[in-house]
């Protein structure tokens, strides 16, 4: 992640920052986009808001998931305004430090392992293993953070699969954060669940009649996959850093 900072002109104050360029990758969070504008010269960062379509949104939520939702029709580069007091505490998870957006991470990467694994795999790592997930993670050493991270990916093979997937959905429609619900990535006669299976039991709205119009695109990574595509293939190759499935459902775009 790059960012630049331009000297403050008026009406900025001697403490505020002018970005002229800032990249953040696709599975990175966007909490520590704050910290470093801090260490570019600004205060303590505890929030974003996206300037193009406005209102404080969640700093814990990746980067790709964010820019899926909520800009992915918007032009670039994406204009973000950065808060740095009056964090919006009732609406929004507040990491303070970098500390606890690991901690939160952490959190996440567990809650992902219970689902897929009853938590054997995350229970035998020690310590320095979800450090060396961490900080791979974050220095973008992908080499660091697959060693640890490919064995919360494994499953015997006589199981076909994870024993749950870990997904969640987003819609820009309804003020609910995400859908969230036990869901197996195997069905009863063996055969493999796929995306449109389980849209159609937990979200069916997303999901057009067959002779119906489509309203909605199912985005997960910045791409529409087909609903016919095995939800355990999904759940192994296109899950964020913290093992969970981010599905965005938004509007199918007029023009």
């Amino acid at each position: 992640m790059d960012v630049v900072p331009k000297k403050p002109n008026p009406p900025y104050g001697p403490k505020d920052v002018q970005l002229e360029d800032l990249e953040g990758q696709r599975k990175n969070f966007s909490f520590p986009v704050a910290f470093d504008i801090e260490h570019s010269g600004g205060s303590v960062g505890n929030g974003l808001e996206e300037g193009q379509i406005g209102g404080p949104k969640p700093g814990h939520y990746p980067i790709g998931l964010l820019f899926d939702l909520l800009a992915s029709s918007s032009a670039l580069p994406w204009n973000i305004t950065v808060h740095f007091k009056s964090f919006p505490e009732k609406d929004l998870l507040h990491c303070p430090s970098k500390d606890a957006i690991e901690a939160h991470f952490m959190s996440c990467v567990k809650e992902a392992d219970a689902l897929k694994h009853k938590s054997q795999v995350i229970n035998e790592m020690q310590k320095k293993d979800h450090k060396q997930l961490w900080m791979g993670l974050q220095n973008d050493r992908f080499d660091q953070f697959w060693a640890i991270n490919r064995k919360l990916m494994e499953y015997p093979a006589e199981e076909n699969g994870f024993r749950f997937i870990p997904f969640r959905i987003y819609q820009t429609t309804t003020e609910r954060p995400f859908i969230q619900k036990l869901f197996r990535p195997v069905a009863a006669d063996g055969q493999l669940h796929t995306l449109g299976d389980l849209l159609k039991e937990v979200c069916p709205s997303a999901v057009a009649p067959e002779d119906g119009e489509k309203k909605n695109q199912v985005m997960i990574h910045g791409i529409e996959p087909m609903l016919e595509t095995p939800l355990q293939w999904l759940s192994e190759h296109l899950s964020y850093p913290d093992n969970f499935l981010h599905i965005s459902i938004i509007p199918q775009p007029t023009d």
